[in-house]
């Protein structure tokens, strides 16, 4: 394993490498060093093994911890669902350094990003953490090495066995050079001056409106002088969202952001305006990425009427009046299956009496002329 000059990377033991014979049980007993998946701290690591199978396919094993700071279960006892996507981001980045030789000291810039959990009971948290497994495809999208790297990471999200989720996310990892190139293409000082001008005064919401326990764990403000008005403005000595130091608001800050705005909305409020009814649980979620998004100025949600499905929500995320990123996110409400299950169930009991009723009325000949 090789020696990282990353600031995130500390004293590294070069010899701490895992096994690549795919022959052998993937390992659960430690996670991988913490520079490899980008994470100042220990404890927001959740990656353990990996290994390679061929042809740019790997098996990732992860340790979700039972309890989390942030990312803790819901009412029903089941794991967040950006635990998975914390774990799809570490993958991608474990794999591109461990197996593609991309340095350290490459900046990493997303564009896209989904996940899709199919079998949320299998997310349930129990006696023990789950130890998921990530059945995940890496592949290059047209590097131009050793300065630029772009990739697409593809998941398949196996708990127990089974599958129940699936996920992607695609990068470009640049050397320092081009990455400032990139950044002051995007102006990001003069973005933030704008957006400061235009920044709208908002309040804080109670953090049980939008799922959480925490009011230092909620990002969301509903802006002054608009009744359905939003903005994101996380703390960023938030010891979770901002593990280190960024000069941009990251990916999975801009989801935590989507996903408390979706937690409030897909809740009817109630005559104070406190959300009430079944609280929502977040299946899938696709985030397009176009811009970066500054530091030191709010973002605003910019909510689209037009979303299609039940359960579907999407969003902009603007800042300074540019789209920095668009989320759709599908949601689906406790008991809503359960409902639809009884009505078939009622309607299924129904068909069997009257087909009892005719079988009735052919094997007793009177019957059908008493």
């Amino acid at each position: 394993m090789r020696a990282s000059h990353d600031p995130l990377a500390g004293e590294i033991d070069g010899s701490a490498s895992t096994s690549d014979d795919p022959d052998l049980p993937l390992s659960y007993q430690q996670t991988v060093p913490r520079h490899l998946v980008h994470r100042a701290a220990v404890s927001e690591v959740f990656l353990t093994d990996a290994r390679p199978l061929g042809d740019g396919r790997f098996l990732v094993a992860a340790q979700w911890p039972r309890d989390h700071a942030l990312y803790y279960p819901d009412g029903d006892g089941h794991a967040d669902p950006l635990l998975f996507a914390e774990t799809i981001r570490q993958s991608m980045v474990y794999l591109t350094h461990a197996y593609y030789g991309v340095p350290f000291t490459h900046c990493f810039v997303g564009s896209d990003f989904d996940f899709e959990i199919t079998e949320p009971e299998l997310l349930r948290v129990g006696a023990t953490p789950l130890q998921p497994v990530l059945h995940a495809r890496w592949t290059d999208l047209g590097s131009q090495p050793p300065h630029r790297t772009s990739l697409r990471v593809d998941v398949e999200l196996w708990i127990a066995g089974r599958a129940c989720g699936r996920g992607s996310i695609s990068v470009i990892a640049l050397d320092a050079k081009r990455y400032r190139v990139l950044r002051n293409r995007g102006a990001g000082v003069a973005v933030e001056a704008g957006a400061q001008a235009l920044a709208r005064t908002g309040s804080r919401l109670p953090a049980a409106h939008v799922g959480r326990l925490r009011g230092r764990d909620c990002v969301l403000e509903r802006a002054e002088g608009c009744e359905r008005a939003w903005q994101m403005r996380a703390a960023l000595d938030h010891a979770v969202l901002f593990d280190h130091p960024t000069d941009h608001i990251p990916l999975m800050v801009l989801l935590e952001g989507f996903r408390q705005l979706g937690h409030l909305l897909m809740r009817e409020p109630a005559a104070g305006g406190r959300p009430e009814g079944p609280v929502p649980v977040l299946t899938g979620v696709q985030v397009s990425c176009v811009a970066f998004a500054e530091l030191y100025a709010p973002v605003e949600f910019q909510v689209h009427d037009d979303s299609g499905r039940p359960g579907e929500l999407r969003v902009d995320a603007v800042q300074a009046g540019r789209r920095v990123a668009t989320a759709t996110m599908t949601w689906a409400l406790p008991g809503a299956v359960d409902a639809v299950d009884a009505v078939a169930a009622v309607e299924a009991v129904k068909v069997l009496e009257a087909l009892e009723a005719v079988e009735e009325r052919v094997l007793v000949p009177g019957a059908a002329t008493a």
